[in-house]
């Protein structure tokens, strides 16, 4: 054993507890400090949470940023909503959803057009059409829409719908492009039909505008500007849509 200096004096147990207490209070107040140095805090001579600019914000007043997204047994993985399908006869063939962009695929939003739930809201330079929801939410579908010149926007209503419609090609179009004059009496449903698996049309004020959101076999058109004015959407997509409206829903084209 290690003796003491003869000129040292072992302390009495008093000395030796308060000697422990004082060594164990600086090896607790050193850990302190450095789990502050590992944490990246720095210490101050006072405490000011002002100064420290912390949030100490109660976790129950915040408030959520947007209300939560809905769940829906309609909008799954686009492997099953752009899968064939069996409609009104016709065998509707399957999307090849990876050609299309991820935007422009069936999802629900949290709905920023504003307007009252049921509503149908067409946005031209997004390419998208909104049908709101309650709670918030919207559901959103790509679109392809009509060129420079075929263009229509406003408030209107749909005023009635048609599944596997039949198109009657305008006389004015006929005049661009003779050859649809064999379907001057009416093209049947179908397949190629350019209305495509439905079609639902859409008034003001009473009176036909001539416009139309339809179905498409055309799915690579969506997103684009290449129709003659009406709002086209995906076959599978069309489907889901006119399954959910009244027939009399309001439509803001902007």
């Amino acid at each position: 054993m290690r003796e003491l200096p003869q000129s040292l004096t072992p302390p009495s147990n008093g000395d030796t507890i308060e000697t422990e207490i004082s060594r164990r209070s600086m090896l607790s107040g050193m850990g302190a400090m450095a789990l502050l140095g590992i944490a990246g805090c720095s210490t101050t001579d006072t405490l000011d949470l002002p100064q420290l600019q912390l949030d100490d914000t109660v976790t129950g007043s915040v408030h959520p940023m947007r209300p939560a997204i809905s769940v829906d047994k309609n909008i799954t993985g686009p492997d099953v909503m752009y899968a064939s399908l069996t409609d009104g006869g016709f065998e509707v063939p399957a999307v090849p959803y990876q050609k299309v962009k991820a935007e422009f695929r069936r999802q629900i939003v949290v709905d920023k057009t504003g307007e009252a739930p049921g509503t149908i809201v067409v946005h031209l330079q997004e390419r998208m059409l909104y049908l709101v929801q309650p709670g918030g939410d919207a559901i959103r579908y790509g679109v392809g829409i009509g060129k420079d010149g075929f263009r229509w926007s406003g408030r209107a209503n749909i005023q009635y719908g048609r599944e596997w419609p039949v198109w009657t090609p305008p006389p004015e179009m006929i005049q661009r492009k003779p050859e649809l004059v064999k379907w001057q009496g009416g093209q049947p449903g179908g397949l190629t039909n350019p209305l495509g698996a439905r079609a639902l049309y859409i008034y003001q004020d009473g009176k036909d505008t001539g416009y139309r959101i339809h179905g498409s076999p055309e799915w690579w058109s969506i997103g684009q500007a290449m129709s003659s004015g009406c709002v086209r959407l995906i076959n599978q997509d069309i489907i889901d849509l006119y399954n959910r409206v009244s027939k009399k829903n309001p439509v803001v084209v902007v």
